[in-house]
């Protein structure tokens, strides 16, 4: 690899005040923000409508170099120049979730009208902390959240705040599950005792952030009880009430179940209405991590999936995901705002406690952060100019597409797969035949490795049961079934030539 090179000459002197002051945004420097701003967008955009892959298979070896040898006390001067540097260490190799064949993660394509929101909220600079830092942003936030809250149907007592994703948000549930669960704990002694034994109930197929939640609240190291699933991957709601019964005759208390609707891996919807009845029988908190499965709240078609979400105490939802928002736009809904106050601190410089008597409306009150962005706004605007009925309709294309390509996987005698998805992802993975089929983790391995590396598509990649398999997250309604096709190929032609070379060079040695 050429690696680049930038004259010296370009290095700017030390700047006076006045100079570095015509960096800043303000009035005497709105043209130089257009000129900046504009500048950037268009070379975005010509690398956008440029894209013929989803990654160059660029290795961080290969990249890092480049990035190292940028002398960050040597400033360019100059904005063009930087931008002609960042070609080189980020735009030339950047991953590009627009394309049709990018079928890895839970990454979308991102909707215009929320382009717009992210460049006006991130030069207002809004924080969303409090009122006398944010204004009509904190409105703005708080129609969303009841929007929101009014989509899944949590009643009027709704509340919630914007998150930076859906393990903050996880988290944030939890802390005020745990916080209920702590109610009658009465002192520092009995709070000390109760903590050990809290448990939580979530999905073997569940996310690995609400492991990491239970950690960071303090409790104990197996107070995550992951319940088995089923043959799609839900979870067993007569295992939850055999677990809650256990639980309690073992003195534990089961501090939350935490159900998913939509499972990263398998797209799997838990039966919330049944899990919904177990949690209000035994007095069990119940949150629903819909950081995926939200999409369905504005689907034309399937919102009938999430029938139960209703009845939860909390909801996640991203709408980074699956409304096709920029990252990030997330959201912690509860059914009762009450519940809020465990994360609420006054401190007398931010939100003193007398503000609240003069309703003055400050989102710090209910949020871990303290500094946040205006991320609401790019919802707001998505909205606004599109409507949720198009979101729904896209993401409903996108279930449509997974849904025909889980068909053509199942039809193909080359590969095996999981289970058919409610959403849109596909769990699968190239199975060899004859003595070749103990190689069959290597060779899906080996196929995804080299796929990236060819740069022509990205897939991801899991374990079920022990052993590897592949998976397409389809988040992009451009992505076609010939897409897909033509990457089961690309799959194939990999993962057969790695069992072909192997098995050729096992009967040498052998013969030999």
């Amino acid at each position: 690899m050429t690696v680049p090179t930038y004259p010296v000459e370009t290095t700017a002197p030390s700047p006076t005040p006045a100079v570095a002051r015509a960096h800043l945004l303000h009035d005497g420097s709105v043209e130089q923000y257009r000129r900046t701003i504009a500048d950037g967008v268009d070379r975005v955009a010509r690398r956008v409508a440029s894209v013929d892959r989803p990654v160059t298979g660029i290795t961080p070896a290969e990249l890092a170099p480049l990035v190292d040898r940028v002398d960050l006390d040597r400033p360019l001067g100059d904005a063009g120049a930087a931008l002609d540097e960042l070609e080189d260490v980020y735009l030339r190799d950047a991953v590009w979730f627009h394309h049709p064949r990018y079928l890895a993660h839970l990454n979308c394509p991102v909707a215009i009208p929320a382009l717009l929101g992210e460049a006006v909220l991130t030069a207002v600079n809004s924080s969303l902390d409090t009122w006398d830092q944010s204004g009509g942003a904190t409105l703005i936030e708080r129609r969303l959240i009841d929007w929101t809250a009014a989509r899944i149907g949590l009643g009027s007592t709704a509340d919630g705040v914007f998150t930076s994703g859906g393990s903050q948000s996880n988290l944030q549930a939890l802390l005020l599950a745990r916080e209920e669960a702590c109610a009658d704990a009465i002192g520092p002694a009995a709070r000390a005792e109760l903590l050990p034994r809290l448990r939580v109930l979530t999905s073997a197929a569940g996310h690995f952030s609400v492991q990491k939640s239970a950690k960071l609240l303090g409790l104990a190291p197996d107070a995550v009880i992951a319940v088995p699933t089923d043959s799609r991957r839900r979870i067993r709601s007569a295992a939850v009430s055999a677990e809650i019964a256990r639980c309690r005759e073992a003195g534990l208390v089961v501090m939350a179940v935490v159900a998913t609707a939509g499972t990263t891996d398998f797209g799997s919807i838990d039966p919330l209405t049944e899990l919904a009845a177990i949690c209000a029988a035994t007095g069990v908190w119940l949150h629903v991590d819909a950081a995926y499965g939200c999409g369905l709240l504005v689907s034309p078609t399937r919102r009938h999936l999430l029938d139960g979400i209703e009845r939860a105490d909390s909801v996640t939802v991203d709408f980074h995901k699956s409304f096709f928002q920029p990252v990030s736009s997330s959201a912690l809904l509860v059914r009762d705002r009450r519940t809020l106050r465990h994360a609420t601190y006054h401190a007398d410089y931010l939100n003193p406690a007398r503000m609240v008597e003069q309703r003055i409306p400050n989102q710090v009150d209910k949020s871990l952060q303290t500094t946040r962005r205006f991320d609401a706004l790019k919802l707001w605007l998505t909205l606004r100019v599109m409507g949720p009925d198009a979101l729904g309709a896209l993401f409903d294309e996108v279930v449509d597409r997974a849904a025909d390509a889980w068909q053509l996987v199942s039809e193909d005698p080359r590969f095996e797969v999981v289970t058919r998805s409610e959403l849109s992802t596909v769990v699968f993975r190239y199975l060899p035949t004859g003595p070749g089929r103990e190689l069959a983790d290597a060779a899906n391995l080996h196929a995804r490795e080299a796929l990236a590396a060819s740069g022509l598509a990205v897939v991801a990649g899991t374990r079920v049961d022990g052993h590897h398999f592949l998976k397409f997250t389809l988040l992009n309604p451009a992505t076609t079934v010939d897409d897909v096709d033509h990457v089961l190929e690309l799959i194939a032609h990999h993962a057969g030539r790695y069992v072909h070379d192997r098995t050729a060079a096992d009967l040498t040695c052998h013969v030999g």
